[in-house]
């Protein structure tokens, strides 16, 4: 994948150089790819450039493409279908390069197939180049894969994102913006392709300057276009979690440390998104595990996972992470990347890498939670390189800190009820619950089955399989465990160990 659009340009050049007679880019801004191509002709003005797509058929883009349409099939370029198109470019003129848009939805015709692969030695002979324009994470039919070499356009930089507010400012006759705010608006839209990232800065501009909460917002948006990836709009930081305070140290030198990341991934129930990997069937798990191993390979990307029993703070501690570093948190939901359409699951998950890619600038950190790492795959354990935290219940000291944050939130007082075993999100549901009703804390935990009762097997089961293998979220260390047979007894067995 190019890091850059001079990388790009440069790696096309190249291709060209070595004849390469069919190449796939992969890009969000089809347009973007062919004012890339053309500018690495240097000005070339005698190499055509040709374009096809399903409304126009053939097309011309610069002079010397309209002679060699015009000359391959004169008057009935319009009326020519992906196949017809196909066959009649292999007597266009030599060194032609031929945009074809969209081919992702035609490619699997047969005839379209074979009218791709027949111009590979037509055009390695004369010079010509075949460039398909598809979509970001698109994947070649099998039967082209060894034939076409494949490039990733990529997002545009930091460079190239404040060039363009420079130029948004300046045709809007405003004053040149201050550096402050170049990095700023850059910082908001880092991520986005050129097109959407030019009309979101055009749409949160006035005569006032920038609207920076109004281009963050439309930044958002833009972002959740890609199936499977929303931004975390809670400003909830670690300051406003009770408890887990070794995971909150750690999180906070990790954020604040050498090479700090620059995006949040929060990952939610991991072991269930990668549940069959290597079993199922269709073979989606398992390529959707293979793609997530290789990029986190590749980016080097860093990564924890916390494991524990529902409502133990392990999403919370995930979210409060980016407010607490003051950078985004990308909440990556793999079943929303899942697809009915063949390779449909792979070309999503790998378009949703790109966006992160590009938001992070390759430093991103990773959270993943999960209720039970059992049937999470072992080599993607490996890829959370910092560590696993285990999560237990609240001790009573941490407990009083937690009721402390939501009598406080909610204005709310009075006699609390007995909540030995209770999570954190029951002291949170019980305090909303008094707030919304009208209720006593007493009155307001009547509604309230704590999860240390409803799932205590699967708890002492969790326990038990963390113990001596996890890192403590709670206190300094690895958390251990004399595998206690009750709730009562591990309050205390951690009462013990804190004091």
């Amino acid at each position: 994948m190019s890091r850059s659009t001079e990388e790009f340009r440069s790696v096309f050049r190249a291709a060209r150089r070595a004849a390469t007679p069919l190449l796939a880019v992969r890009t969000p801004d089809p347009a973007s790819t062919m004012a890339q191509v053309t500018a690495s002709l240097n000005g070339k003005s005698e190499v055509p450039i040709v374009a096809w797509d399903i409304l126009n058929g053939l097309a011309g883009r610069n002079e010397a493409g309209k002679a060699a349409v015009a000359k391959l099939v004169g008057e009935n370029a319009g009326q020519l279908g992906p196949a017809d198109a196909l066959a009649a470019a292999q007597k266009i003129t030599k060194d032609t390069i031929l945009f074809f848009l969209n081919p992702q939805r035609v490619w699997e015709q047969v005839d379209v197939l074979q009218g791709i692969w027949n111009l590979r030695d037509v055009f390695k002979t004369t010079g010509q180049m075949l460039v398909l324009v598809t979509t970001p994470g698109a994947a070649l039919p099998t039967e082209l894969q060894s034939d076409v070499m494949v490039l990733d356009e990529p997002l545009p930089s930091t460079e190239e994102l404040a060039a363009l507010v420079r130029e948004t400012f300046e045709a809007a006759e405003l004053p040149e913006p201050t550096e402050e705010t170049i990095t700023r608006a850059v910082d908001a839209l880092v991520g986005l392709a050129a097109f959407p990232a030019e009309q979101v800065l055009a749409m949160s501009l006035s005569k006032d300057g920038l609207d920076f909460e109004r281009l963050w917002d439309r930044k958002r948006q833009a972002v959740e276009q890609t199936p499977g990836l929303t931004i975390w709009r809670g400003g909830e930081t670690f300051d406003q979690i009770g408890g887990c305070e070794n995971i909150k140290r750690f999180l906070d030198a990790v954020i604040h440390g050498e090479e700090a990341p620059r995006v949040v991934v929060f990952v939610d129930e991991i072991e269930k998104a990668f549940a069959g990997s290597g079993t199922d069937t269709s073979g989606v798990k398992t390529e959707m595990t293979g793609t997530m191993l290789s990029w986190m390979q590749d980016r080097n990307a860093d990564g924890v996972i916390f494991i524990g029993p529902p409502g133990a703070a392990k999403s919370a501690v995930a979210k409060a992470a980016g407010a607490t570093a003051g950078i985004p948190t990308v909440a990556f939901d793999l079943s929303a990347m899942q697809s009915s359409l063949v390779g449909g699951s792979g070309e999503r998950l790998r378009s949703a890498l790109q966006v992160v890619d590009a938001i992070s600038q390759g430093r991103s950190l990773w959270i993943a939670t999960c209720n039970s790492i059992t049937s999470l795959p072992p080599e993607l354990r490996r890829r959370f390189t910092l560590g696993t935290f285990f999560f237990d219940l609240p001790t009573a000291e941490e407990r009083e800190a937690i009721w402390n944050i939501y009598e406080q939130r909610w204005d709310v007082s009075g006699e609390r009820p007995d909540d030995d075993g209770w999570t954190g999100a029951e002291i949170k549901e019980c305090c909303r619950k008094a707030w919304r009703l009208k209720l006593s804390l007493s009155d307001s935990a009547g509604y309230i089955v704590p999860v240390s009762r409803s799932a205590a097997d699967q708890i002492e089961a969790l326990r038990r399989q963390s113990s001596g293998r996890f890192l403590s979220a709670a206190i300094s260390g690895t958390y251990r465990t004399d595998e206690p047979t009750s709730v009562n007894a591990q309050r205390r067995v951690l009462r013990t160990v804190i004091e």
